[in-house]
């Protein structure tokens, strides 16, 4: 639930009509919540995020598939009514493909984040280490994370009761995050994936030069390799003038 705060007065529930990329990821999630119910011992095995079998038996798909399971009809409607008020706003801004991205990257970010704070040497972290970690809950604190750098001064209703503004909600949530893990170890809720979600969404959006994700960049690079196979593109300079064919 949103409010835009500058001037307005009114209060609006939500972005609007769903846009693509939302609704492919709604459906997806719904798709697989359907086996995850009459299977849900099996599917958090083999399609949860275990650590112990990510690295023992590489397991690798776990930290992608995690994300599209949940516990309960309750865990999917809520991270999917997430999806829906903080992503339509995002896809509309930056298109469907670059949204997709950043929804998965959040997600990988955050099944990481468990996966490293399940090596970590104290008594908190060994539970998480064979404990299955199921939800889009770290994709989702991705999405509100940009959606607070985004739309920094509209309002949230934190809990839909208290008005907050989106910069100040998403540090609240932040530190619940830090502080729910620290203390309760395994627990029930994944809370550094939640935190991870959080600091991956910053570090893709707006880390340094030198620690930026550079997924993007990446990709533009190998798309250039190619296109210069293609049409024979050659570096500039003075050496080997008569060869150059350049497009």
């Amino acid at each position: 639930m949103s409010r835009f705060a500058p001037q307005g007065s009114s209060v609006q529930f939500g972005p609007g009509p769903i846009t693509p990329a939302v609704r492919a990821i709604i459906i997806a999630n719904v798709a697989l919540f359907l086996p995850s119910f009459f299977a849900a011992g099996a599917m958090q095995e083999y399609v949860g995020l275990v650590p112990q079998l990510v690295l023992t038996r590489g397991w690798l798909w776990q930290v992608v598939t995690y994300a599209f399971v949940h516990a309960d009809i309750v865990h999917l409607l809520f991270n999917m009514l997430v999806v829906w008020m903080f992503g339509v706003d995002l896809e509309r801004r930056w298109g469907a493909t670059a949204f997709t991205k950043f929804y998965f990257i959040c997600g990988i970010g955050a099944g990481l984040t468990v996966l490293a704070v399940s090596l970590l040497p104290f008594d908190a972290a060994r539970p998480i280490y064979v404990a299955s970690t199921i939800g889009a809950s770290g994709a989702c604190y991705g999405l509100l994370m940009a959606w607070a750098l985004l739309f920094p001064t509209r309002e949230i209703l934190l809990f839909f009761v208290f008005p907050v503004q989106a910069r100040y909600a998403v540090l609240i949530f932040g530190a619940m995050a830090f502080f729910s893990g620290a203390s309760s170890g395994g627990g029930t809720v994944a809370h550094f994936a939640h935190l991870g979600g959080l600091v991956v969404g910053y570090l893709y959006l707006k880390g340094p030069r030198g620690m930026r994700f550079s997924v993007q960049s990446a990709i533009t690079r190998w798309r250039f390799a190619r296109l210069k196979k293609k049409f024979k593109v050659h570096d500039g300079g003075r050496a080997d003038k008569g060869n150059w064919n350049v497009h």
